[in-house]
């Protein structure tokens, strides 16, 4: 991984509650752009790894005949059992595992995603595995938010402080970013291209899914971002959680007197890897 740092269950625990609030939506149109450019017809299986509570796999699984959504985090599972149920989705199959756990008897899949999680695994190992659940043709699929800064003019009301906020969770935690048990002095690693190159698979094919929208943001929604991230999960305040969020409550509603922040939603990115057919 990175830096000695090594993983522990505990990564995202407690985070799971605040994810599908905090977390900004990735472009609505993302299903479409995925099946038209991969040819999807309901036909074939897709595994989501590190599915946390089911973003991605809720929304692609009906573009398959069956989805399997694989995370360690048994509060992240939870969240995504409930997920398709609300949205009526019946052919998911969830498994508590890490990546690393793989191929775990899953089988064979046309479609492999991950989506802003595989920055946090033994890369090369899991490359080389999932090379060996695709057939000739399959793809492995990474999804994340296009990173460029985005424009603040027009909007609404102010943007989220969020070097204030990180400022905020530094002088909590320490200035070293936290993960799980351990820290991460060097974040984590790039090299997603390299890595891909060197298990076989041919690319990337890059999509870009416009998102053209402006989120509207209470205090809660944006102290839950916090707590959906790795670095400011519920559990790493311990016991002085209500202190922490008090102070950043208070943070919050100062930098907006009517209590609403506003941003526009970054377009995602897509980035398909083929297997060779033959």
């Amino acid at each position: 991984m990175t830096g000695g740092w090594t993983w522990d269950e505990s990564l995202f625990e407690g985070a799971a509650a605040h994810y599908e609030r905090g977390r900004l939506p990735y472009a609505a149109g993302f299903v479409a752009a995925l099946a038209g450019e991969l040819g999807l017809d309901g036909s074939g299986r897709l595994l989501d790894v590190g599915c946390g509570p089911g973003t991605v796999t809720v929304p692609l699984a009906g573009c398959f005949a069956e989805a399997v959504g694989v995370d360690p985090d048994a509060g992240m599972l939870a969240r995504a059992r409930l997920r398709a149920a609300r949205d009526g989705v019946g052919n998911i199959r969830w498994v508590r595992a890490r990546a690393e756990d793989l191929p775990a008897g899953l089988g064979v899949f046309r479609v492999v995603v991950f989506a802003q999680s595989f920055h946090w695994m033994v890369q090369d190992a899991v490359a080389a595995t999932v090379r060996g659940m695709l057939p000739p043709g399959g793809a492995f699929v990474h999804v994340a938010d296009a990173k460029e800064p985005l424009s603040t003019e027009g909007l609404p009301d102010p943007v989220p402080p969020y070097e204030a906020v990180a400022e905020l969770v530094r002088r909590w935690l320490g200035p070293v970013r936290r993960a799980g048990r351990g820290f991460l002095p060097d974040g984590t690693p790039g090299g997603e291209e390299r890595v891909l190159a060197g298990a076989g698979f041919a690319g990337p094919t890059r999509l870009r899914v416009p998102s053209g929208g402006v989120v509207r943001r209470s205090v809660d929604d944006v102290v839950a971002w916090v707590h959906s991230r790795s670095d400011g999960a519920p559990h790493l305040f311990g016991p002085r959680l209500a202190e922490f969020d008090a102070d950043l409550r208070a943070l919050l509603s100062a930098a907006s007197s009517g209590g609403w922040f506003a941003e526009r939603a970054p377009d995602t990115e897509l980035r398909i890897w083929r297997l060779p057919r033959g």
